[in-house]
Parts: structure tokens; sequence; C-alpha cells
């Protein structure tokens, strides 16, 4: 299937009370992993990479931002399900536009360190522009908190329901992530969502609601958000840890000829292990979003 529009995908979603996944990637093995387990659950999904990790200055080697762009628009063009195709989440206006320009078709400003009506400002520019190319844009109100040790988040809180539409009012953006009880990279257990607050926002925007830090989301919680009018769940943190799983056990079993594991593609393989450990995770929590059997 060809690249599909996010907010055609998005509009489907909320007509049939279903969510749509954004499963995150960071290379090729996690990517094919992604689309291996929305094409075996027939499920339409958004696939992409985080802006974040890509754009920090102080990366050891710089990211070619054109090589994921063309990557992830080849996945999407040739999975057998609808996706589309998301730069998440990044602080760095500049490559924020790039990405409109190299086959994303839904991107994310994201800086929690930004004034509110700097913020503003920088994500209506940025949806003006995107629009004119056929880009969604989405972009979050609140600051979730952190599960990971030492990435606290000193500023972390609910978002606002009269603010949250006045944002949406003054930005035209077509997808607003929110803060209601969801935490950013929860490592252990799930928690609940709080579902009043999640209410008391869908009654005042009319756009699609995300939720970022769907890894630590019960599974309760996951079905009535979906109920009250989420329409986007973000998931990447469970998937790293699976995939860290997966290549200790290869690489513990190393010996003999080098291209058993990396490279041949026999069970043996890292490559093939990793992308395995991807498509089951995966597995395990698209059928909470009650997109399968859609695309």
């Amino acid at each position: 299937m060809a690249l599909e529009p996010v907010n055609e995908l998005l509009a489907d979603a909320r007509r049939h009370r279903y969510a749509l996944g954004y499963f995150e990637s960071w290379d090729l093995a996690s990517l094919e992993g992604v689309v291996d387990a929305a094409e075996q659950s027939r499920a339409p999904v958004i696939v992409g990479f985080n802006g974040e990790f890509l754009a920090r200055p102080d990366r050891a080697l710089p990211a070619r931002l054109e090589w994921y762009g063309a990557l992830g628009r080849a996945a999407a063009e040739s999975a057998k399900v609808p996706c589309a195709l998301m730069f998440n989440e990044c602080p760095v206006d500049a490559w924020v536009e790039r990405a409109t320009r190299l086959g994303f078709n839904v991107v994310m400003l994201a800086d929690a360190n930004a004034a509110q009506a700097d913020l503003t400002r920088r994500v209506a520019a940025l949806a003006h522009l995107a629009h004119g190319r056929g880009v969604a844009v989405e972009a979050e109100l609140g600051v979730l908190p952190s599960g990971a040790p030492g990435h606290g988040v000193s500023n972390a809180s609910l978002t606002d329901p009269d603010q949250a539409a006045d944002f949406v009012r003054d930005t035209g953006v077509d997808l607003l992530a929110i803060s209601a009880g969801n935490v950013h990279i929860q490592l252990d257990g799930p928690s609940q969502l709080d579902l009043g607050h999640l209410r008391a926002i869908r009654e005042k925007v009319d756009i699609p609601l995300v939720l970022h830090g769907g890894t630590g989301i019960s599974a309760d919680s996951l079905t009535e958000a979906i109920a009250v009018g989420v329409a986007k769940v973000n998931f990447g943190t469970y998937l790293k840890q699976r995939y860290l799983t997966a290549a200790r056990r290869a690489l513990a079993g190393v010996h003999g000829n080098p291209h058993d594991v990396l490279g041949g593609g026999g069970g043996t393989d890292l490559t093939v292990m990793v992308r395995e450990a991807v498509r089951d995770a995966v597995l395990e929590r698209i059928g909470l979003l009650g997109c399968c059997g859609r695309g």
C-alpha cells in the first residue's frame, strides 16, 4: 500500500473508535519488526524515528536525516497495510522543517523548555509550512514526567483543558499529545491514567488526542482512553528493552563463523533475533488499540 495521509488514517480511527499505534524505530531491524507485526495483524500503523535523538548536537556521529526519511518512506510504501511516517519529538525547528521535505508526512516539534508563547509561535509557523507540503503536525501541551533514573522532569504538569483549546486554535495543529497521568520512559510496571482529566480535555479539544508513553499505560486505562477519544498511542521504551534482551542473547552465543551472527539470516543472526523481538513486542500491545483487522 502507499504511504497514507495520517489525517485520513486518524479519521477512520475516530469514526470506528480505535487508535493508531506509533511504534518507534531506530534502525532497519526494528522498522522491519514493526511492519512485520502490523502486516501480521492487518493493522494500519505509524512508523518513524525520534527527532530528539537524531538531532542531538552531542551525538558521537551525526545522523543523516535523508537516509532515515528514505528508509521510512520505502517501508511505508511497500508495506501491505496502510502506514504513515512520523518524525517524532524534535526540539530543533530546522530539523523538523527538513523532515517535511524528506518524506515524513507527520512531524512533531517538541521543546519542553520553551515558554508557552514561544512554543505557540513556533508550532503555528511549522503548521503553516507543513500544511503547504501536505504534512500533518502534532504538538504536545503539558509535560510528562520521566520514569528513567537520572532523567526526571522538574516541570512535569498535566495538560490544562482551556489552554489546550487555545493552543489548538492558535496553532492549527492536527494532533495534540497530552499529559494525563502517562509517563515517558517508564521502565517498570504499568500506571493508571487520570481519565477524568482526559475527559475534561476531550470536552474542550476536538482534534485527535495522542498519548505518549504507551509503554507504561495499563491495558484497562488504554482501553478506556480510546473510548474517550484518544486516537494515537506512542510506544518506544519496551520495544528497545525487548530488542536489547534479544541482542544480548544473540551475542552470548557468538562463536565460529561471524556470518552466522551478522548477516547470514539464520536463526542465530542477531539482526533476525532483534527483528523478531520487536515484532513480538508490537503484537503484544497492538491488539489493545482495536486497530487489528482494519488494514
